[in-house]
């Protein structure tokens, strides 16, 4: 695995980082969140609320993906 993601995109609080494993491509969804002393921490578990934008990194995740594969 590369010490660097190849790709990162954030859709409101959802973050997706696409890794490239040496021609196959991993990708990790996170969520962003304040703690109660005002630090920025993310975590993998997503509320209803965090789903449409979960669903959207997801597809563009897929689409760059599939756009690297096939050039």
């Amino acid at each position: 695995m590369s010490e660097q993601p190849i790709f990162k995109f954030k859709i409101g609080l959802i973050t997706a980082t696409i890794w490239d494993n040496d021609g196959f491509y991993s990708v990790d969804m996170s969520r962003s969140y304040k703690t109660n002393e005002g630090e920025w921490r993310s975590t993998s578990s997503y509320s209803q609320s965090d789903l449409l934008n979960l669903a959207k990194c997801a597809e563009r995740a897929e689409n760059w993906i599939a756009r690297k594969t096939t050039s």
